[in-house]
């Protein structure tokens, strides 16, 4: 699948802790895609989406299934903004979590070592909306 349109993109990052999602940030602004944010966790994430004029096209939330509250906290993130599309990250492939994100509203869930840039693709041209079980 191309990626032709990934540089008019705009995306926030909640939940910025890791190495990993280091990576992900610095690819993604090497392709081009607009960087609104980062935050350390949902409840940061949330008070910057609040002070910005226009949300961004994109949220990347990776999951902290240590923080027993994560779920209750992206289902009020989600029900401040319904239209806010969301792309879970995580190294867990466990099917009752993801179809609790589902149910929340994500519109993708992306393991660990899968096309970060694909999945935003797909979230923003309609490509598999239900597909959250990686691109």
């Amino acid at each position: 699948m191309e990626t032709n349109n990934i540089n008019r993109i705009s995306t926030a990052f909640i939940n910025d802790k890791s190495p990993v999602m280091d990576l992900i940030h610095d690819d993604l602004v090497s392709s081009g895609v607009d960087i609104v944010f980062r935050s350390n966790n949902v409840s940061d994430g949330k008070n910057q989406l609040s002070s910005l004029i226009k949300l961004p096209d994109i949220c990347i939330i990776d999951l902290d299934f240590f923080d027993k509250g994560i779920m209750k906290q992206l289902r009020e993130l989600k029900s401040h903004y319904p239209t806010l599309k969301l792309i879970a990250h995580s190294d867990m492939d466990n099917q009752k979590i993801i179809k609790k994100l589902w149910e929340i509203g994500f519109s993708k869930y992306v393991l660990i070592g899968n096309d970060m840039k694909k999945a935003i693709d797909g979230v923003v041209n309609g490509y598999g909306k239900c597909n959250l079980t990686g691109n």
